[in-house]
C-alpha cells in the first residue's frame, strides 16, 4: 500500500480484510476511481506478475498532472518503461512498472 500512497496519493478506503493466511484485499481510491488490489493467490489463478514473470494486465491511469505522478511512482519505487512524453495517438503518456510487476500507463489526453 505504501507505494500505492506514495505513488498515485492513493487513499485506502474502509478496513483492510486479512485472511487467515495472511492474504489482504484492499479497496484504494485513486484520482476519484476506486480499484481493489490483492495479494497473490496462485491456487485461484491469480498469481503476480513477479511470479509468472509478465503481466497481461496494464492499468491506465488519467490525471491532470502526469508528469508530477509519474516523477512520484518513479521515486517510490517503480521502474521506468518508457518516459512520460507527448504520443501521436493523442495522449500525454508514459509507463512505468511497480514494485510487484504491474505495468501503469500515466497520462492525460492532449
Amino acid at each position: 500500500m505504501d507505494f500505492y500512497v506514495q505513488a498515485f496519493d492513493a487513499v485506502e478506503e474502509g478496513e483492510r480484510l486479512v485472511a487467515p493466511d495472511g492474504r489482504q484485499v484492499a479497496i484504494l481510491q485513486i484520482a476519484g476511481q476506486h480499484l481493489g488490489v490483492a495479494t497473490e493467490a496462485p491456487e485461484l489463478g491469480t498469481p503476480s506478475p513477479e511470479t509468472v514473470g509478465a503481466t497481461t494486465v496494464r492499468v491506465s491511469l488519467e490525471l491532470e498532472e502526469p508528469d508530477a505522478a509519474y516523477a512520484r511512482a518513479v521515486a517510490a519505487g517503480a521502474t521506468e518503461m518508457f518516459p512520460i512524453a507527448d504520443q501521436p495517438y493523442g495522449m500525454r503518456q508514459g509507463r512505468v512498472v511497480d514494485p510487484f510487476g504491474h505495468h501503469w500507463l500515466i497520462g492525460k489526453r492532449l
